[in-house]
């Protein structure tokens, strides 16, 4: 029998936060970076501008790394379920196999040829149906999040289906798959991941713009990359904002925990409006020791009135309510790092109204480009930590409401818990160190040895006359048979 707080049960939880944190490194920049590369395609096909093409080529070789990574990292994710949670993937499977299955077939599946395609049909089929492949590999990936962010938002909340003889039947699949936690969470990191990738390629072009390396081609994939930002920025805010409220209606324990809000009224019976800026639970997780609120900003968020009541964790059992410190500062952390990247994106346009987005004059200001390569990271910052949130916030529940953790995870001992704890540990170091070696060693080269596209599209009889040598044309001629033979 495993008992709520026991230790086998921590250990899962930190094993399974272990795996999606190490995963999520990869996957977001994936998905946005696959859209971003068939923008530089479709810029260098409708320009003919050679710039085009070889940053296309270089970031290639990046999202490449990255696909790797996250492929490895994400068949190890598919086998905790079963080793961590097995009653869990049990109980889930009508609803939660399916769209995993699912998710494999429409959109696994589907990015695996195309992306094929992408990496090695350069000279090998035409501009045309090489764009194609990168727009297809941009779409299968976005469904393949979908499908992910779809499984994830139903354990936040399992709308269309009741938990019938241990196992969660699916009582309406329009409910279940587009449950509500998904309406809002699913924009919300696919939004991510492109604010995550355009600001990959703006720190990328930063650093090399302050090692003064291709300064003036990395200048022109700044300009259009800023004005993006400029309109994802503020959008990710909205989207954010909108998340919010809605956990706040369908999981209020998660919201309050978020906030440290304890207390929904006042000792004279008025509604806590404060929202906290610095708290310090306490240890019974009634209460906090202190804390720094702002009045009437809480219910401003929330409900958008001066006095909105909010709920708090006194209106819940003490045994549902999540712990508080790792929500309350990493909802901060990522809001702060919201806000600050929008600051970056500002403060870039504005040099560029002004005229100073020239590789000479970027040059001069060396703290904005310090700032775009510190920009390039905090992203992943932000997504870890509103994971978190969103994965802690739901605690003490695994499907929220309806199964609890300990009811959801497997019964290993403490020694088992641990061997597999320390071998995802040395796994996903592994991969990590193993992506950051050849990262590394695609930026040291930079695009300087990225040869011509008129080496892959055009041809000559000399290129071809040379036995192994030159660029092979594809041909779908049917063999035929000489006569002389």
């Amino acid at each position: 029998m495993i008992i709520e707080n026991s230790l086998p049960v921590l250990l899962s939880r930190l094993d399974f936060a272990w795996i999606t944190t190490m995963h999520i490194l990869w996957t977001p920049l994936t998905i946005g970076m696959s859209w971003l590369l068939f923008a530089l395609e479709i810029a260098w096909l409708k320009t003919g501008d050679e710039r085009w093409y070889k940053l296309n080529r270089f970031f290639e070789k990046i999202f490449i790394i990255n696909f790797g990574a996250g492929v490895a990292t994400g068949v190890t994710m598919e086998m905790a379920f079963g080793i961590l949670y097995g009653p869990f993937s049990q109980a889930a499977g009508p609803f939660f196999g399916n769209i995993l299955g699912f998710e494999t077939i429409t959109a696994f599946m589907y990015e695996a040829g195309f992306i094929g395609l992408m990496v090695f049909g350069w000279g090998k089929v035409s501009k045309a149906m090489h764009a194609f492949a990168t727009f297809n590999v941009g779409l299968s990936s976005s469904l393949s999040a979908m499908w992910i962010l779809m499984a994830n938002s139903w354990m936040q909340t399992p709308n269309g289906v009741v938990l019938k003889d241990g196992l969660f039947q699916v009582t309406n699949w329009w409910h279940a798959i587009f449950n509500d936690n998904f309406v809002w969470g699913f924009p919300h990191m696919w939004v991510a991941t492109v604010e995550l990738s355009l600001f990959v390629f703006a720190g990328v072009a930063g650093w090399f713009i302050l090692k003064n390396r291709n300064a003036d081609l990395f200048t022109k994939l700044l300009k259009p990359t800023l004005l993006a930002l400029l309109i994802v920025t503020p959008i990710q805010i909205y989207i954010g904002d909108s998340v919010g409220k809605d956990v706040a209606d369908t999981q209020p324990t998660s919201l309050a925990a978020m906030e440290g809000h304890y207390h929904t009224y006042l000792p004279d019976g008025s509604p806590n409006t404060s929202w906290n800026l610095i708290a310090i639970p306490n240890a019974q997780n009634d209460g906090n020791v202190f804390a720094i609120g702002i009045p009437h900003v809480l219910s401003l968020l929330e409900t958008h009135t001066w006095n909105g009541v909010v709920k708090g964790l006194d209106q819940f059992p003490a045994k549902d309510r999540p712990d508080v410190w790792v929500p309350f500062y990493a909802f901060r952390v990522m809001v702060a790092i919201g806000f600050f990247l929008f600051f970056v994106a500002l403060w870039g346009n504005w040099l560029r109204l002004r005229g100073k987005l020239t590789a000479r004059e970027l040059q001069k200001r060396p703290w904005f480009l310090r700032a775009l390569v510190l920009s390039s990271l905090l992203p992943y910052l932000a997504i870890w930590t509103g994971w978190w949130v969103r994965e802690i916030g739901r605690q003490p529940w695994l499907v929220y409401g309806m199964m609890r953790t300990y009811e959801g995870v497997s019964h290993m001992s403490v020694a088992q818990e641990i061997a597999w704890f320390a071998g995802y540990i040395v796994f996903e170091l592994v991969v990590w160190a193993g992506a950051w070696y050849f990262f590394t060693r695609v930026i040291a080269k930079g695009v300087d040895d990225i040869a011509p596209s008129d080496t892959l599209f055009h041809h000559t009889e000399e290129d071809e006359s040379h036995a192994g040598g030159g660029h092979a044309r594809p041909s779908f001629a049917k063999p035929v048979l000489e006569r002389n033979r």
